[in-house]
C-alpha cells in the first residue's frame, strides 16, 4: 500500500507534466500560421485553369537539331489582397533558335520573364526551375523573385503540371515532342 500512495503523487506531476507539455506545443502549432503570414503576405494567387505550352519548331527528337521555342503562359483565375482588380496575366517568349532534343527537357537551369496583368501593369520575375518526371506526369518547378515592376521584391513560386508520355517516348527514341501543356499554380508573396 505505501508503494502505490508514494507513486501517486509522481503519476499526477508526471501526468501535468506532459499535459502542460502538449498544450505548450499546441500552442506553438497554432500560432506557426500567424507568425508565418505576419513575415510574408500573399498578394497574387493564380490556380487552374491557369496553363502553359510550349511549342517547339521543328519538334524536338532524340537527335540534336536546332529549334526555336515559345512559350505562352496563361494565368487566371488570379485573386490579390494589394490590387483587387488583377485577375489574370500572360506571359510570352520566344527562345533564340539552338541545338535542342527531348533528352534536354528534364534538366534545370535559370529564366526571366515578364508577366503583363490584366490591369496593364507588368512584373519582370527572375527565376530557377527544375524539371523532372514522376510516373507519367510532368513537373516544371519555378522559384524566385519579382526583380521589376508590380510587386518587386516579393518571391514567386510557381509549378505547373502536365503529361509526360511524349516526353518519355522522346527520350527512348520513339516519338518527338511538338509542344509540351500543364495546368499552373503561381503564388507571389511579400517578404
Amino acid at each position: 500500500m505505501r508503494n502505490k500512495q508514494q507513486t501517486t503523487p509522481w503519476k499526477k506531476l508526471s501526468t501535468l507534466i506532459t499535459a502542460l507539455v502538449c498544450m505548450t506545443a499546441g500552442a506553438l502549432v497554432a500560432a506557426a500560421p500567424a507568425n508565418a503570414a505576419a513575415s510574408g503576405l500573399l498578394d497574387v494567387t493564380c490556380v487552374p485553369p491557369s496553363s502553359g505550352t510550349t511549342t517547339y519548331t521543328p519538334p524536338l527528337t532524340s537527335t540534336s537539331q536546332v529549334v526555336t521555342s515559345t512559350q505562352q503562359w496563361q494565368f487566371g483565375p488570379c485573386v490579390s489582397t494589394s490590387v483587387p482588380a488583377l485577375t489574370s496575366g500572360t506571359v510570352s517568349a520566344v527562345g533564340a533558335p539552338r541545338a535542342r532534343s527531348c533528352l534536354e527537357l528534364l534538366d534545370s537551369g535559370s529564366a526571366t520573364r515578364t508577366i503583363v496583368w490584366n490591369t496593364g501593369q507588368t512584373s519582370t520575375i527572375s527565376f530557377n526551375y527544375t524539371t523532372s518526371v514522376a510516373g507519367a506526369v510532368l513537373l516544371f518547378t519555378v522559384t524566385g523573385t519579382v526583380t521589376s515592376g508590380l510587386f518587386a521584391g516579393d518571391s514567386v513560386v510557381a509549378t505547373q503540371t502536365g503529361p509526360a508520355t511524349d516526353i518519355l517516348l522522346c527520350t527512348l527514341g520513339l516519338g518527338q515532342v511538338s509542344s509540351i501543356y500543364g495546368l499552373f499554380t503561381l503564388e507571389i508573396t511579400s517578404l
